[in-house]
Parts: C-alpha cells; sequence; structure tokens
C-alpha cells in the first residue's frame, strides 16, 4: 500500500502556499501520495471543523498514513489523532512551528482572542495521543514570533518528538518568502523510511 501524507496549513492559510506547494512536488516526485487539504474557514479557523475536515480526507487511517502540519495545522492533526478508536495508528508527523502552552503577537481583537482560547484551553490527553503515532519530528524556529520556545516540552517530552531548533526562521510562513525548506522535507523522508 502506498505511503500517504496529509499537510494541514496554517490558521489564515492556504493549502498550496509557500514551502507547503513545494513540498507537495518533492514528495510526489518520490512517489507518495500527497493530500495538501484546504481548511474551512482559515481565517477563523474551529476545532471542531477543522477535525472533520481531516477526518473526512484521510479516511481510514493506517501506519502508512502520514501528516505534516504548520502553526495550527499541527494542533488540528493532534487533535485529529485524538478522535481516533484506540487500535488506530499512524505512520507519523513532522510538526512546523506546532503549539500547546501559548502564543504571542497573535492581535487583540476579540475575535482572535476567542479563536485562540478555544485551540489553546481545550483539553489535549498527549500520552494518549502518542499512542497513535509511531514516530514524529518537530520544528521549531528560534525567532518565532507567534510559537515561543516553551511549546518544546510537549513534544520533545510527551509526544517524544525529534526535535529540531532552526535559526532565524521565524513562523515558516508559506506566504512570507520561503518558498522552499530543505530541512521540512528532510525530516519527512526520514520519518516515511
Amino acid at each position: 500500500m502506498p505511503k500517504r501524507i496529509f499537510i494541514v496549513h496554517g490558521w489564515g492559510g492556504r493549502a498550496n502556499e509557500g514551502w507547503l506547494g513545494w513540498l507537495k512536488e518533492e514528495l510526489m516526485l518520490r512517489g507518495f501520495e500527497v493530500f495538501p487539504l484546504q481548511m474551512p474557514n482559515t481565517n477563523e479557523p474551529r476545532i471542531e471543523a477543522w477535525v472533520a475536515a481531516i477526518n473526512k480526507e484521510v479516511g481510514k487511517i493506517d501506519k502508512n498514513t502520514f501528516f505534516v502540519g504548520h502553526s495550527i495545522g499541527c494542533q488540528a492533526i493532534v487533535r485529529y489523532l485524538s478522535s481516533l478508536s484506540e487500535t488506530e495508528v499512524s505512520g507519523g508527523a513532522v510538526f512546523v512551528a506546532g503549539f500547546f502552552k501559548r502564543l504571542t503577537n497573535m492581535g487583540s481583537d476579540n475575535l482572535s482572542r476567542n479563536i485562540i482560547k478555544e485551540w489553546l484551553d481545550s483539553s489535549l490527553d498527549l500520552v494518549s495521543i502518542k499512542k497513535h503515532l509511531l514516530s514524529s519530528a518537530a520544528i521549531f524556529s528560534d525567532n518565532d514570533p507567534y510559537v515561543p520556545m516553551d511549546n518544546v516540552h510537549d513534544f520533545q517530552n510527551i509526544l517524544e518528538s525529534k526535535i529540531i531548533i532552526e535559526h532565524q526562521q521565524g513562523h515558516f510562513s508559506g506566504d512570507s518568502g520561503l518558498p522552499k525548506y530543505d530541512i521540512i522535507l528532510n525530516v519527512i523522508l526520514d520519518i516515511l523510511r
């Protein structure tokens, strides 16, 4: 059975922007089935809608099913994994600029605060979620304006993700002039082996 990779963009993002589209092409050239998901209402991401969208696209999950998430897309993937039955397992995931603890510089309007509160305050049992991941890696930047470095702990110590900290890469945003990113490709290829 071929390995399938589902790519989940971040808040306000698009399925094929920047390095996400480049990653899709690179993985397809290597023979993988790649599905960049366009998430619903991307400027007002809600847990229920995003998890439902992933569930609909993935269908039956198995050890040949992999994920790449960016920012809030990482949260969406983890929340999708938490909805699986006890025996369902994914081959792995790569989390880019993921968070569970807190965010910074996210705007002070009521809508933004409400969205952030929903994602950060809704409980997650990361110990149970780890059982649905055969392997994972998390990539952070030391100057991310939104995801502070204290988010590394949960990925490293609970999900047992391999941690990669990049220097001066901001939020790895697809529309901020980051058209490709070899580190992300190499990390996902490592997990796919």
